[in-house]
């Protein structure tokens, strides 16, 4: 079983290449809340739906000092097709060894259709300006989980 992060523990650092094969590091957020939302993979219907919640969401998240980071298995380039398709104007990281996944406990197995099955957990963290947990969600909802989540947080 995936040991899962709770409210309090460090979060795991890392630094992964964007879209464009840019370093993005979890340490240059050091001073501001982030959300990273981890998904299975880019251009999917649940994930895009996702992705698209959270980017129409994401001038109130940001005036509430949260940014966004998703984080999937996907190489750059389908990062960058699907950034493009979609318009999005967060951070997607590409983790293809899916060892940051691994450690926030959003790779391991999971139920799909009755069956369990490897892959990427669906799940979202909130990370607080000191680089602490405050939220974890696993097994989140594709539909509906950016509103429920700005709910929780009170954006």
């Amino acid at each position: 079983m995936t040991s899962r992060l709770k409210p309090g523990d460090p979060a795991p650092t890392f630094t992964l290449p964007d879209a464009d094969g840019n370093p993005v590091s979890l340490a240059n957020y050091r001073g501001r809340r982030v959300v990273l939302y981890a998904y299975p993979a880019a251009s999917t219907p649940g994930c895009t739906k996702q992705a698209c919640d959270f980017r129409d969401s994401l001038a109130e998240l940001n005036g509430a000092g949260l940014d966004v980071i998703g984080i999937s298995p996907d190489k750059p380039a389908k990062l960058a097709k699907f950034r493009d398709a979609e318009g999005l104007t967060f951070p997607l990281v590409s983790d293809p060894e899916k060892a940051v996944l691994t450690e926030y406990g959003a790779f391991g197995e999971k139920q799909m259709y009755g069956k369990t099955v490897t892959g990427v957990i669906r799940s979202t963290f909130v990370i607080g300006a000191d680089g602490n947990i405050e939220l974890a969600q696993y097994n989140v909802r594709a539909t509906g989980h950016v509103a429920k989540l700005r709910k929780d947080l009170s954006v």
